[in-house]
């Protein structure tokens, strides 16, 4: 119901219009193709233009290409294979979901366009082995794989020449918008941590939005080597900007979190803060360009505002204001290093400034689920084997075309948390879809008798069920209705429609969708609470990762890693309380990974022998138990207690080192991780429960 009033609601602005004619006449060019070359499956060419429809040109223009690298792919493969085994139907089917769920695996891992082909090798081995199995007395296997590819590529030629050609939209200027947009929320961010007193409680939910709008950007940038903006080659140094971006980030929650700790002791030093501010905003919005070896550069007066501060200070909170000093200094280097680079790629310059070590060298250094992917793989293995085994055991001649739904639906949405609901949206769009191919087929087809006609009578239906594409509540209606509405009409050159092999299409078009939806529901689908946890549970073992790493580019790639996973977590909507807080927790604890590698460099520089040396090792012993507790949800309050001793253990150790610089560091260490990891000085019943892992 909910659905339905979406659809009635539903208005087509001019933007829509305009993608969906565009894509519209995409498609009729392919047919049009398609029917002059006398292809066998005109309805393949036409489906892959709206497959793959995008409003923006260098998105579908890379998912074009792989698209064609997936089926060239999965083609081989599936001739490859079919001489030795079709007569095996048992081992066929065997090795068939072996494929798929292989390649499924792969795909769920790569966070990239990239991810397409292997789906597309995947399942359409799968299409050309059933289809050449069904129709095996009048197609040979390697004229359906020929065929296959030829009209897959018809297709992609003429999506991305209507794309790249008839009023294009590029990527680039949403990319500009979208950096110019995270820039100004850091901006804001500074401000609000900075001069807001009473300090906002949500500030963790609004870092969230930006490191989730950072991890959006990062895949978005990934097509700029496909169109035609400015931006085009600017891959690596847009992806590089949004590396340095993570660290802004980590730099304004560890700010917060001193600020609420020298609040909460005397708010006094507030008075002075605010010059600071003021000097340091001024400093950042100042226009001229930047040099390279202006990025060190700090205010002409930082350091006399900081000893403004301090003076005005009680002495108990001078070791986190060493802290908050530390951080705002970091935050004023990365800003400009982010202006630098962006000031670089807006004139054409794709290069890195010396200074600043790449963190791509191992991309990508982003979260992947392997735990996720590995039942996405068996869900499509079993799906396969259930439909496939039901088709031979049944005898049913159309039961070809319920087995390659099946595993198409099986790998289509697995990257969801939960996609069994938008699986059923597919399956209602399916069952729609059937009244308009036999509206089609019965009331209007017999009286058409050219292509124009054909053209005039298709364009109404299939504009306005493309106009949904770009509204992301739609799409999983639209896509389904406009592509097995194709695919049921069944175009050819000479055209006929056999009522029982319509009917038994359809019915095998649902009951596809559904052996999948029941498969993944019992093996895949997850909650988003459940895939949070998952999530939690990966950001504790990098937690414990980073206890005995070096402060160099292995961990700030490592930092980058956790700090993308930090924005997939927040896309996830939790029901739990509990959890969210778990989750705003997480960001926290990410932004004090800096001191653990701290200890270990302090660790390093100090006597072997010595007592402070031994106590950070202990503390190190510690806070690795804790994380593995954290990560199996089995954390106790005698764990807390003792870590936190050892904690005031270390600090009271620090007092016999001479070096007054490290010493002064180790004690800023001591006091962020107690505060952002322990949650030392949390005292709400709900935070102090998720401490003790109920």
């Amino acid at each position: 119901m909910f659905l339905f009033k979406q659809v009635v609601a539903f208005r087509p602005n001019k933007v829509d219009l305009l993608f969906a004619t565009k894509t519209f006449i995409a498609g009729m060019f392919a047919l049009y193709i398609a029917f002059a070359l006398n292809l066998a499956y005109p309805m393949w060419a036409l489906g892959t233009v709206f497959v793959i429809a995008n409003p923006y040109a260098g998105m579908t223009s890379s998912k074009s290409l792989y698209r064609v690298l997936g089926t060239m792919v999965g083609a081989i493969f599936a001739v490859a294979v079919t001489s030795f085994l079709i007569n095996t139907p048992y081992l066929f089917t065997l090795v068939l979901a072996t494929w798929v769920s292989i390649c499924l695996y792969v795909s769920l891992l790569d966070r990239t366009p990239r991810s397409y082909l292997f789906m597309l090798a995947g399942y359409t081995a799968v299409i050309i082995c059933f289809n050449s199995i069904a129709y095996i007395d009048t197609v040979s296997i390697f004229d359906m794989a020929i065929g296959r590819f030829l009209e897959i590529t018809l297709g992609v030629v003429c999506s991305a020449v209507v794309s790249s050609t008839l009023f294009p939209l590029h990527l680039g200027p949403v990319l500009q918008t979208r950096v110019a947009k995270t820039m100004l929320d850091t901006n804001a961010l500074f401000d609000s941590i900075l001069l807001d007193e009473k300090h906002q409680d949500n500030y963790t939910a609004l870092l969230a939005n930006i490191t989730r709008d950072t991890s959006d950007i990062h895949a978005l940038a990934v097509h700029l080597s496909y169109e035609k903006s400015k931006f085009k080659g600017m891959t690596k140094s847009l992806q590089e900007l949004l590396h340095q971006v993570t660290m802004l980030v980590a730099n304004l929650v560890a700010m917060s979190e001193r600020l609420k700790q020298l609040d909460q002791i005397d708010a006094t030093y507030r008075h002075n803060l605010r010059k600071l501010h003021d000097h340091v905003a001024e400093f950042l919005n100042d226009e001229h360009p930047i040099h390279e070896d202006e990025l060190r550069h700090l205010p002409a007066t930082f350091d006399a505002d900081f000893e403004l501060i301090f003076k005005d200070a009680r002495p108990e909170q001078s070791v986190i204001l060493g802290s908050v000093k530390m951080d705002v200094r970091h935050f004023i280097q990365n800003v400009r290093a982010v202006k630098l680079i962006w000031q670089r790629i807006q004139q054409g310059d794709n290069t890195l400034p010396e200074v600043i070590t790449p963190l791509t060298t191992k991309y990508p250094s982003l979260h992947r689920d392997y735990g996720v992917a590995l039942r996405g793989g068996i869900s499509a293995f079993i799906t396969i084997l259930v439909a496939t085994a039901f088709w031979i055991l049944s005898g049913w001649k159309t039961g070809f075309m319920m087995a390659q739904l099946a595993a198409i639906c099986a790998c289509i949405l697995t990257a969801m948390d939960n996609p069994v609901p938008a699986l059923k949206i597919f399956i209602r769009g399916t069952i729609y879809s059937a009244f308009f191919v036999f509206i089609y087929a019965y009331g209007i087809f017999p009286h058409v008798t050219t292509f124009w006609q054909l053209v005039v009578v298709l364009a109404p239906l299939i504009i306005y069920l493309l106009t949904m594409f770009t509204h992301q509540p739609l799409v999983g209606l639209g896509l389904p209705l406009v592509m097995s509405t194709v695919m049921g009409l069944n175009l050819h050159n000479q055209y006929s429609l056999d009522q029982i092999m319509f009917f038994d299409g359809s019915i095998g078009s649902i009951l596809g969708p559904i052996i999948a939806v029941c498969v993944i529901h019992f093996v895949r689908a997850m909650s988003p609470d459940m895939s949070a946890q998952r999530i939690l549970a990966a950001h504790y073992k990098d937690m414990e990762q980073a206890i005995y790493m070096s402060y160099g580019t292995e961990f700030r790639i490592h930092l980058r890693g956790m700090l993308d996973r930090i924005g997939v977590l927040n896309t996830k909507q939790v029901q739990s309380k509990a959890l969210g807080l778990e989750m705003n927790k997480a960001l926290i604890e990410s932004s004090t990974v800096v001191d653990l590698t701290r200890l270990q460099e302090l660790r390093n520089k100090l006597a072997p022998e010595s007592d402070v040396v031994k106590a950070i090792a202990q503390l190190q012993q510690l806070l690795a138990e804790w994380f593995q507790a954290k990560e199996k949800n089995k954390t106790t309050t005698a764990q807390l207690h003792n870590l936190i001793l050892q904690l005031d253990h270390v600090d009271q150790a620090a007092l016999q080192i001479g070096d007054e610089d490290i010493r002064h560091r180790l004690e800023i260490s001591v006091n962020n991780i107690r505060n952002s990891i322990c949650h030392d000085g949390i005292d709400t019943p709900d935070d102090m429960t998720l401490l003790v892992g109920a």
